[in-house]
């Protein structure tokens, strides 16, 4: 019975540790103030690269910025 009740408890600080450490720690992903989608397009993922941030979004289209929010390129999906 004492073995049981250890190990629940090992298991609640255990779960309570996995969930404390992978908060977010409120630091946002820095994108340019200047980067702005086309009109009628509603972002749905992007990827940050080294020097390109790439938008997908929900009408089918990949938009490539430079990472200080220039343009680069639009690309369909279809």
């Amino acid at each position: 019975m004492i073995v049981l009740l250890v190990t629940m408890i090992a298991a609640v600080i255990t779960i309570v540790a996995v969930i404390v450490t992978r908060m977010p720690d409120g630091n946002a992903i820095p994108l340019p103030e200047n980067l702005t989608l086309p009109d009628g397009a509603v972002a749905q993922s992007f990827t940050l690269g080294p020097d390109y941030i790439v938008i997908t979004t929900t009408d089918r289209r990949i938009l490539v910025f430079s990472r200080d929010g220039t343009f680069r390129k639009d690309m369909r999906l279809d």
